[in-house]
């Protein structure tokens, strides 16, 4: 690629729009492998010291996918801090440090053994939705009971986030790391989530659009608990249905559990369910239905 440089640190190698020190990155143990094409102006570290694997996020190097400054990189992964503390939770990747360095800042977080379900890095669509190795086709070939007992862990969290008086912005399959061989569901990536109340600035905010309510594209509209129970509903059709298909055709998990999801991504705000709570006790509700039903299938 044209002007870009090739960073080599131990067995790893990928490509910066310049040259950057990354001589403190060797504190922190062997890179065992780099995730570098985000367009967050972000790069990521799995770094492992004495048998000890962390996940290390860094701002200050002028990425391949990043068309900002590397000062607003940095900013946004500075105030992402106390983000993690706040919403801290059992389903969230847990912060253990953060640092500034010459020319950028740090934050370490423990390693989860998941696999992102929007990996485009390595499964650009439409391998995403149809290759046998990529992660989102694995996860929709599991188990209704399994894919219930994720969305479970994801709606948990979100309620969370609901009580603590934030919204989430920027949610999306690629903020979703499942392991497969323990079955755990785990949030990443929660940067750009917004204490309430939040109006939306932009116009179209960040995110992606296959998420997202028609407020999170409209300039002054109120981003709060309605919003995130679209972005609910939307996430149940991404893991369970045919994503923006909302189609009964392509829901695998029943009828009453489809109408939940329905419900949660009405266009119009006062028929959607009121807040992530409401929508998540009648999710519940009918998910549980949907589980008795399963059980009494096998049986």
């Amino acid at each position: 690629m044209n002007g870009s440089q090739v960073i080599s640190l131990g067995s790893v190698s990928f490509q910066l729009k310049e040259k950057h020190d990354f001589e403190w990155l060797k504190s922190l143990g062997d890179v065992f492998c780099v995730f570098d094409e985000q367009d967050s102006g972000n790069i990521c570290f799995g770094v492992e010291k004495n048998g000890t694997k962390r996940f290390v996020k860094y701002a200050g190097a002028k990425t391949l996918e990043y068309s900002g400054h590397p000062e607003d990189a940095i900013a946004r992964l500075k105030r992402s801090i106390s983000l993690y503390q706040d919403l801290n939770h059992p389903h969230l990747i847990n912060l253990l440090d953060y640092f500034e360095v010459e020319n950028g800042y740090g934050l370490v977080f423990d390693w989860f053994n998941g696999e992102c379900l929007h990996s485009h890095w390595s499964f650009p669509p439409p391998h995403k939705y149809n290759h046998p190795d990529s992660p989102f086709y694995r996860y929709k070939q599991l188990p209704i009971a399994y894919r219930l007992a994720s969305l479970k862990s994801i709606f948990e969290f979100h309620l969370h986030v609901e009580k603590k008086n934030y919204v989430a912005v920027d949610f999306y399959d690629g903020s979703i790391l499942y392991d497969f061989k323990n079955n755990i569901t785990k949030i990443c990536d929660i940067d750009l989530y917004m204490a309430k109340p939040f109006i939306n600035t932009m116009g179209r905010l960040w995110g992606s659009s296959r998420f997202m309510s028609p407020e999170e594209f409209k300039l002054g509209a109120e981003i709060d608990e309605k919003t995130n129970v679209f972005n609910m509903g939307a996430i149940a059709f991404g893991l369970l249905g045919g994503e923006l298909d909302r189609s009964f055709l392509k829901w695998d998990a029943g009828h009453e559990l489809y109408e939940v999801a329905l419900k949660a991504v009405e266009e119009d705000r006062s028929r959607r369910y009121s807040s992530v709570e409401d929508f998540f006790i009648a999710w519940n509700i009918a998910s549980k239905k949907m589980i008795e039903l399963i059980n009494t299938i096998k049986h």
